[in-house]
């Protein structure tokens, strides 16, 4: 058995054996009746292409076809005499006879529509609906004016990009693995920790290469094929970050971020960053199935459970974004834009103290492509970008939840970047950190926080998790980081 695939295949495995495409005896090129065609094929027998004689090369004597048209046959479309060439007065001649193409009868526009629509029958030499010859074209239809004004300040969209461009396509480091079976992924792991010790490697290499809706499937597999409990088997046989890693692994997105949540409210203390960090950065969509899945597995809501635990402004904050209704609006309408902008200025530097309630009320409700605006039209307006003035205006935990946002709003992969490098730097390393982020956004924007990564601290993100971590908590962190840059 190798890993993290499954159980050798019968003997010719994949691909396909006999019967497979293209279903031809020999090799290639094909035999007869195979693919290309033989008799009247490319290249073509007598009558193809080339043409023989009455095909399509014009004979000596010229460009012009023979008398009779192009190409010449009984009762054809358009029907020509004697050539091509165009007649004088102009391009095409209109004429029935000699012309190109031949017109409708008289009174009878083209395909029937009335005269004076398409090409008319009759109607003068010219562009149809246009000027003699000779004449100058007039602007047809109604053309703008040659230079048009440019729409005025707040009209529009700005004229500067108010965020990174944004990437196409799967930005995530993790794939789905080809033809997985959660029956066959559970025989792996049941193999790897019956018997004396576990087969870790196995481990690492299966849930290494399958995204999470691959992974999930097991959890119930695992039940049904062995009458078992798989968490309760993997606790029983991982230990340290190793176990800690895995376990998350086999969590659904939500069920990920509810437990976190969870363990950041729980027990003495609380851990601000955590909260700051999945609220400020999820989907509205994200947000509410957390809600749904906290209540449900912890029989409390998750409002509830942050309003016991936190205070002031920073509970105002966590709480509006708990709701989980941003505007989604991906238009930006300047003009408002401005005035939040506005709004934001005179709530913190333009006035003695701070309201932050003005500063939630935006930064919570707007949409993220009108906040870009909104923090560009406030560089504009006071000099300041709107990270550095939060800084100066607020302190604490609630400075950090509103400059997360903002962040989040910005880029959210340099977020993170700066996230996973606050977490590995200096002494110790906050592995609930680095476990969450680098599970949370294998299959979101991975890609990106790496090329965020190098760019700012100047050595990848692969090189600092291997020089900070060790063992098989190392592999499996390396397997979701999914290469160097």
């Amino acid at each position: 058995m190798s890993y993290p695939g499954y159980p050798p295949q019968q003997p010719g495995g994949y691909p396909p054996q006999q019967g497979g495409y293209p279903p031809q005896a020999g090799t290639y090129p094909p035999n007869a009746a195979g693919y290309p065609p033989n008799t009247g094929g490319y290249p073509p027998q007598g009558s193809g292409y080339p043409p023989q004689a009455g095909g399509y090369l014009p004979p000596a004597g010229g460009y012009s076809p023979a008398q009779g048209g192009y190409p010449p046959q009984p009762s054809g479309y358009p029907s020509q005499v004697p050539g091509y060439a165009p007649q004088p007065g102009g391009y095409p001649a209109q004429s029935g006879v000699g012309g190109y193409p031949s017109m409708p009868a008289a009174g009878g526009g083209w395909g029937g529509a009335p005269a004076g629509f398409g090409m008319p029958g009759g109607a003068p030499q010219g562009y149809p609906g246009g000027p003699a010859p000779g004449q100058s074209m007039p602007n047809y239809p109604a053309a703008p004016a040659t230079n048009p004004s440019t729409p005025g300040y707040g009209s529009g969209v700005p004229s500067t990009p108010q965020a990174p461009a944004i990437s196409k396509g799967y930005r995530g480091s993790i794939k789905d693995y080809p033809g997985a079976d959660p029956l066959r992924d559970v025989e792996v792991l049941r193999k790897a920790m019956k018997g004396f010790g576990t087969d870790e490697g196995a481990i690492i290499e299966l849930l290494g290469s399958r995204t999470n809706k691959q992974r999930v499937p097991m959890v119930a597999a695992y039940k049904t094929t062995y009458g078992k409990d798989l968490i309760h088997d993997l606790k029983s046989e991982l230990t340290g970050n190793f176990e800690k890693l895995v376990l998350a692994m086999l969590m659904t997105p939500a069920q990920f971020d509810a437990f976190e949540l969870r363990e950041a409210i729980k027990g003495a203390g609380t851990d601000e960053a955590c909260l700051i960090e999945i609220l400020a950065s999820r989907s509205n969509a994200e947000i509410r199935e957390i809600n749904h899945v906290y209540k449900s597995e912890y029989g409390k809501s998750l409002e509830d459970a942050i309003s016991s635990d936190t205070s002031g402004h920073f509970r105002r904050l966590l709480i509006s974004l708990s709701q989980g209704n941003r505007d989604e609006k991906e238009t930006v309408d300047i003009s408002l834009a401005k005035q939040d902008a506005q709004k934001l200025y005179a709530a913190g530097e333009n006035k003695v103290g701070t309201d932050e309630s003005q500063f939630n009320a935006i930064l919570c409700a707007r949409s993220k492509p009108h906040l870009r605006a909104v923090f560009q039209e406030y560089q504009q307006m006071c000099g300041r970008d709107i990270e550095k003035s939060i800084c100066r205006e607020m302190s604490g935990h609630v400075e950090d939840g509103m400059v997360a946002v903002v962040k989040c709003i910005k880029h959210s992969p340099a977020y993170f970047a700066e996230r996973l490098h606050k977490a590995m730097k200096g002494a110790g390393t906050k592995d609930r950190t680095l476990i969450r982020i680098m599970v949370s956004r294998s299959e979101v924007d991975m890609l990106d926080i790496r090329q965020e990564y190098v760019k700012t601290y100047g050595k990848s993100l692969y090189t600092d998790i291997s020089s900070d971590t060790s063992g098989d908590y190392k592999k499996l962190l390396l397997k979701l980081c999914g290469g160097s840059d």
